[in-house]
Order: C-alpha cells, then sequence, then structure tokens
C-alpha cells in the first residue's frame, strides 16, 4: 500500500475522532470532572460519549475482521495478550491517577493542541516522557521476567 495513502488515511480518521471529542464536548476538562463527580452534580454525558464510541467499534471490528488482511496494512495487529497482570493493573492505575490529577486525557490534550497550545504543550510534553519512560520500563519488566 502507499505510504501516502496511509498516512492520510491516518490524517482522516484523527480529524474525525477530534472532531467528535470537540462535537461532544470532551475536550473541556470539567466535562471529565463531572463525569467522575458521582457523589456530586454528576454528568453522565460522558458515558453516552463512551457508548456511542464502543457501539461504533463493535460494528466495525465485526465486519472489519472478517477481511483477510486491513485496507492500509500487510497483516491485522490485534492484541495477543488476554491476561490481566501486575504490569496492566499498575499502567491503568498511573493512567487513571494522572487523569485525576490532572483532568486531561491524552486523546483530548493532542485535539486540543491547536486550540490552547500555551495551556496543553507542557502536559503533552510530559505525556511524551512518561510513554517514553514507561516503554524503557516495559523492557526492564520483561527482561526480567523472560
Amino acid at each position: 500500500m502507499n505510504p501516502i495513502m496511509r498516512i492520510l488515511f491516518a490524517l482522516l480518521c484523527g480529524l474525525i475522532f477530534g472532531f467528535g471529542l470537540a462535537l461532544s464536548g470532551m475536550l473541556n476538562p470539567s466535562k471529565i470532572f463531572g463525569f467522575l463527580n458521582i457523589f456530586g452534580h454528576w454528568d453522565p454525558s460522558l458515558a453516552f460519549v463512551m457508548g456511542g464510541g464502543v457501539i461504533v467499534n463493535a460494528i466495525g471490528h465485526y465486519f472489519i475482521v472478517k477481511r483477510q488482511k486491513p485496507l492500509f496494512s500487510e497483516k491485522f495487529e490485534l492484541p495477543i495478550n488476554e491476561k490481566i497482570d501486575k504490569p496492566l493493573l499498575l499502567g491503568s492505575g498511573i493512567f487513571g491517577i494522572g487523569w485525576g490529577i490532572s483532568g486531561l486525557c491524552p486523546g483530548p490534550v493532542v485535539a486540543n493542541i491547536l486550540l490552547n497550545p500555551s495551556d496543553i504543550f507542557l502536559f503533552l510534553f510530559l505525556v511524551v516522557i512518561g510513554l517514553w519512560i514507561g516503554k524503557k520500563l516495559k523492557k526492564s519488566y520483561l527482561r526480567r521476567i523472560l
């Protein structure tokens, strides 16, 4: 497959995702706080956004995995680990703590970089540093257990 087509298709998917986040109000951290505030003034709208995403993904997944290969790749790259293990729980916990402390999820942060670059750039930079550190820790962990 032509690499330019792959990049353009990835850009199109990102634009659709970002537009959906903006349209649903998910670029606003107060919307996330409203959803997480179950004992206060709870805002359930994020659940509808997540539910819509799950439904669209499930329908797409049902039809796409029946194909021999994806449109823009040589093979499907689906998750192979089906276990709930220590790295998964630890990583999920750290992600959740970071999201809860900052009120910012990395998806909306990337979408917000064009709207509020001065406010978002430092957070995005720290997310990238965290991903790099996590990759190094995962390599170290895998070397120890293998």
